[in-house]
């Protein structure tokens, strides 16, 4: 049953910074984060552009060359408004996951990723090991609109009896 399972990625998604505004003078935003047919979203915080969200949405890994993806919506009554989106390679997580580093000292970093044109990060990210566990922390910007950027945190979780990486 798990024999098309890789894995499974917690994705943290901290806080928005500088949202665009869609209402009056403010947003009600929420993020939908999609991998495949999984789709994942937070709550929505009425009106603010800097909103905290510190939600942990967990997506199940089949191939990590597939992209997650993440979308903002403005809610509204009728229909919500797109605020932005981006897309997470996940693959240079998977690489470190695969060293299978052990014994290494807490919040080592093994991997840094620059922004540049072929991904949407707003900053440099650093993939680390914590309590074991290899996580990224990232600041995305947010295409296809005037402003924003989502601060996250991704957690590789190995699932016992899937076929791993």
């Amino acid at each position: 049953m798990l024999d098309h399972l890789v894995g499974l990625v917690k994705v943290r998604v901290v806080r928005g910074v500088n949202l665009a505004i869609r209402d009056l003078r403010s947003s009600d935003p929420y993020v939908v984060v999609r991998i495949g047919k999984q789709k994942l979203k937070t709550r929505v915080i009425k009106k603010s552009t800097n909103p905290e969200w510190n939600e942990e949405l967990t997506l199940s890994i089949e191939d990590p060359a597939v992209p997650i993806r993440l979308e903002v919506f403005d809610k509204d009554t009728f229909i919500d408004d797109s605020m932005g989106n981006a897309e997470l390679d996940i693959r240079p997580l998977v690489e470190v996951v695969k060293m299978k580093l052990q014994d290494v000292a807490d919040n080592t970093v093994v991997k840094k990723q620059v922004p540049n044109r072929q991904n949407c990060l707003a900053e440099e990210s650093t993939i680390y090991i914590s309590e074991g566990k290899v996580r990224q922390d990232l600041v995305v910007r947010l295409k296809n609109v005037e402003c924003g950027e989502i601060e996250l945190q991704l957690l590789w979780v190995d699932v016992p009896g899937s076929k791993g990486v």
